[in-house]
């Protein structure tokens, strides 16, 4: 994250901008092929801890006094001339920090990411009715007044990376007739206009960002909450990780991959950006099966480079939350219908049934890529599950998410509770 300690003014969002659309316009969609929530559309340490304070306070002021302003990369400081009644995302990981907050019914989205299968269990909704930002290969810029948010959740430089209509000039008459923009493409940082504006050095992390969210949302209270929770959770991990390193070796595999025309598009467990968190802060960096292995163009490649790495195991990114979500259900994961496109084609393929994995029946759903600190407790807790069974139970894949109490580790209830204001 962004941190001016040198005493200097804090910069504007112009200074973040200032590579503008042409720089920014040739990396798009770049890392994203083959996601099948996004395909239509477009350092840290080994573990994150909940120490994700503000780090640049000095040039906040609070929503109690009225006007207030909050920092972060690459949105510069913000002014809010009061707190926001609504906000538009288009992030579902932003979408979760929002409802992390209690605030679900200042959402404005139409986007659907395994609510059922996170949301439902705490009776929480929020109202997707709203016109899709992307629209017909682009986001029209009518769609964001039609929202008229009081805030947009969204990195203004991914708009510009996604739709080359847009300009700097586009993004300050929203600015100036609708709403501020404040968000982060902060899930990964492939492309080539995040690596010219110094993301992987400059961006927050999924802690970082939730902080800023609170902290314009005049949430303190939940954030320190959830930051608890978080420091809890890690803990009782940390502390029962086998220390043997006896862990399989991980292929990690786009659920927009094609295993029926052999088509796979490769991901790396050591890539920044918080889609990783959870095989970061389990220590499972080191057990990727690809790295090192070159591929096409977003990771693509084939049944004879998965072969040649031969995981132990092989995950589909996404998997637990696309199971029917893009094929025309309701979000919960769906046991059958990921064994029909992803198990049963290598299976039936003369080099796919070759690999260990499928051999040995560990051709798995995985987490998915958006999470904010709700999702993220869960998908912690899967992870562990999925990879130390022996320690943290047996994974049922009928619901990978329904854990037998006494071997949860974190208080369902207590997320109940931060949610609905009980704190």
């Amino acid at each position: 994250m962004a941190d001016d300690s040198s005493g200097h003014e804090a910069p504007t969002r112009r200074d973040y901008m200032k590579y503008g659309g042409a720089v920014i316009g040739g990396g798009l969609l770049a890392g994203c092929a083959g996601q099948s929530e996004s395909s239509a559309t477009p350092n840290q340490t080994s573990t994150e801890t909940a120490t994700a304070t503000a780090t640049d306070t000095e040039t906040e002021t609070s929503p109690e006094e009225g006007p207030y302003t909050v920092e972060m990369f690459p949105v510069g400081e913000v002014e809010f001339e009061s707190v926001p009644e609504s906000v538009t995302t288009y992030s579902m990981a932003w979408a979760d920090m929002v409802i992390s907050l209690g605030q679900a019914d200042k959402l404005q989205t139409d986007r659907l990411s395994g609510p059922t299968l996170f949301y439902d269990r705490f009776d929480i909704d929020y109202d997707r009715n709203w016109p899709p930002l992307w629209q017909d290969g682009g986001m029209p810029k009518e769609v964001f007044y039609e929202h008229d948010p009081d805030a947009f959740l969204i990195d203004p430089n991914l708009i510009q990376a996604w739709d080359n209509n847009w300009d700097d000039s586009d993004i300050e008459e929203i600015e100036s007739n609708v709403a501020p923009f404040f968000g982060c493409m902060n899930r990964r940082f492939r492309n080539g206009w995040q690596k010219e504006m110094g993301y992987s050095e400059k961006a927050p992390s999924m802690l970082e960002a939730f902080d800023k969210v609170g902290t314009v949302l005049d949430e303190r209270d939940r954030v320190d909450a959830w930051f608890d929770l978080h420091e809890s959770l890690q803990t009782e991990v940390q502390s029962r990780l086998p220390d043997d390193g006896d862990t399989p070796s991980i292929g990690l595999i786009n659920s927009g991959s094609s295993p029926e025309k052999g088509e796979f598009y490769v991901l790396y467990l050591e890539d920044d950006g918080y889609e990783m968190k959870p095989y970061r802060d389990l220590g499972l960096v080191d057990d990727d099966a690809f790295a090192g292995f070159e591929t096409g163009q977003y990771g693509k490649t084939d049944y004879e480079t998965l072969l040649e790495a031969d995981p132990d195991v092989i995950v589909v990114h996404w998997g637990i939350t696309t199971g029917t979500v893009t094929w025309g259900g309701d979000g919960a994961f769906d046991a059958q219908k990921f064994r029909e496109k992803f198990v049963t084609p290598m299976e039936e393929h003369e080099v796919g049934s070759q690999l260990t994995a499928v051999q040995n029946g560990r051709v798995i759903p995985g987490p998915t890529a958006e999470q904010g600190p709700l999702i993220n407790a869960f998908q912690t807790e899967l992870t562990a599950r999925l990879f130390y069974p022996e320690e943290f139970g047996e994974i049922d894949f009928e619901s990978p998410l329904d854990v037998p109490e006494e071997d949860q580790l974190f208080d369902r209830q207590r997320v109940r509770d931060i949610i609905n204001g009980n704190i």
